[in-house]
């Protein structure tokens, strides 16, 4: 009993685990704490619980191939080496074949974005006169719709393709592998937020006629440009690649002009060319994305595998694969970011997340680097200290971090790479995004910006299929 007098005379300090308000209860009455962030396991889910720890058994294997995968992802070396026409190069992609963002969806399920996408690409292809016809055309059966994954391509919002759009070509030069995108054609009323007035048809003809040839001409003449150190040097300079692209652009411009110089283009068509880039922030991120697309698929169908190999959205679902289950799709609702918004507009004019720019994020750049871009919260909402927060998250649910992408902030920190669903299932973690806003009707265009988490029932599902390959 004296022993236990002499303990309470002392000052005692207190650790709490678990629920932060007892913390803060004790705070309040001026007493000093510790709390420790803990939370159950699977949130505490006895079947998911039961499952992580069959999976226990088999950790050494699946770390092993874990490794391997942010090995390949981070080794890859994406390079631009020129433009084509989306029917002449992107593998499997039929002349009466439009592509799209996000996993598998027909005409009936499209959001209104995407399907003002398609009205415009069928307008701009010449298949229909005027958007009525095009909605009949759209809907009739004579159009097939993919999604850009299953074509080793990728679409930023709606993703929309069309055969006579000029895609980037990204090749792996540590690897045979390609990847494409499409030209980024700026913020606002434009096709990939679903707007197909007529000027937007203009421009896209615009860029199809003069910016793609004239790009594709100076690229030829660079030899190829390496997209990864670009975006390592971005990273440096206050980009995340993904809603921030404005030192990306700006390092593109100052590579491509001596190139476009070279050429025997007019200086009408270079000065075009040059303004065009100089006056979208955004231009960087189509390229970001190839290049992305281009690491990321060195992982697709490894055995033993836990890591994400595509994380996308079509405004209708958000759906991922997961190398170790091949191409297999595990989708949920798509999410509503939270943000801001241009003036005029709301949540309530806002469409459910999409495009297929969160490969961005699974490759290690995007919300995983906001730690680098500060700057990005006037873009998304938020604090400077929010996006170290973001970044310092998202290294608990990876395998490993970017040997190329570093984070001054965090001590040129390599970013966090290799989204694990074992990792995300078992601490209640997931992935997070930042993104663009569309407007939820056709023909508007983008009416914000925002963040989110993707849903954990996608990471609880594709958990499940994966325990059943190990054996």
């Amino acid at each position: 009993m004296k022993k236990g007098n002499e303990l309470f005379k002392q000052k005692l300090a207190v650790i709490n685990i678990g629920l932060p308000s007892f913390a803060e209860s004790i705070e309040d009455q001026g007493g000093e704490v510790v709390h420790v962030d803990w939370r159950p396991p699977a949130g505490g889910d006895p079947e998911i619980i039961d499952l992580l720890e069959k999976l226990e058994k088999f950790s050494d294997r699946i770390d092993l191939a874990n490794d391997e995968a942010v090995r390949r992802m981070t080794g890859a070396q994406p390079v631009l080496t020129g433009l084509g026409r989306a029917g002449d190069v992107i593998p499997g992609m039929g002349e009466r074949m439009i592509l799209h963002a996000g996993s598998p969806v027909d005409w009936d399920s499209m959001c209104g974005p995407v399907k003002g996408a398609v009205i415009g690409a069928l307008l701009y292809e010449g298949w229909a006169e005027d958007r009525e016809a095009a909605e009949r055309l759209a809907a009739s059966g004579e159009i097939t719709y993919s999604p850009c994954h299953h074509h080793s391509a990728v679409g930023p919002m709606a993703g929309v393709v069309s055969p006579s759009m000029y895609v980037f070509v990204v090749e792996n030069r540590a690897g045979e592998n390609r990847a494409y995108c499409t030209i980024n054609e700026g913020l606002g009323k434009v096709l990939r937020f679903g707007a197909f007035s007529d000027d937007v048809i203009e421009r896209l003809k615009w860029m199809e006629k003069v910016l793609a040839p004239s790009l594709a001409e100076a690229i030829r003449v660079s030899g190829g440009i390496d997209i990864r150190d670009l975006t390592a040097r971005a990273l440096m300079m206050g980009d995340e690649c993904h809603n921030r692209n404005v030192a990306a652009t700006s390092l593109f411009i100052r590579t491509i002009i001596p190139c476009l110089l070279e050429t025997k283009l007019g200086k009408g068509v270079i000065a075009d060319v040059i303004g065009f880039i100089s006056g979208n922030d955004h231009f960087f991120l189509n390229l970001s994305m190839a290049a992305c697309k281009v690491s990321t698929d060195t992982i697709a169908g490894m055995d033993n595998c836990s890591i994400v190999s595509v994380m996308a959205r079509n405004g209708t679902d958000i759906g991922i694969r997961l190398a170790g289950t091949g191409d297999r799709w595990y989708t949920a609702p798509a999410g509503m970011p939270k943000g801001l918004y241009f003036p005029g507009y709301s949540e309530a004019d806002a469409n459910p997340d999409l495009g297929d720019s969160t490969v961005s994020e699974i490759a290690g750049i995007g919300a995983m680097a906001m730690a680098a871009a500060p700057a990005i919260v006037k873009f998304t909402g938020g604090t400077p200290g929010d996006a170290v927060k973001n970044t310092l998250e998202m290294y608990e649910i990876c395998q490993g971090e970017h040997s190329h992408y570093q984070i001054p902030v965090l001590d040129f920190r390599g970013t966090p790479v290799g989204v694990d669903i074992r990792k995300i299932v078992d601490k209640g973690i997931s992935p997070f995004i930042n993104t663009g806003i569309a407007h939820k009707n056709p023909g508007i265009g983008q009416v914000g910006a925002g963040i989110l988490h993707a849903p954990m029932e996608i990471f609880v599902e594709a958990l499940k299929a994966f325990a059943q390959t190990l054996k």
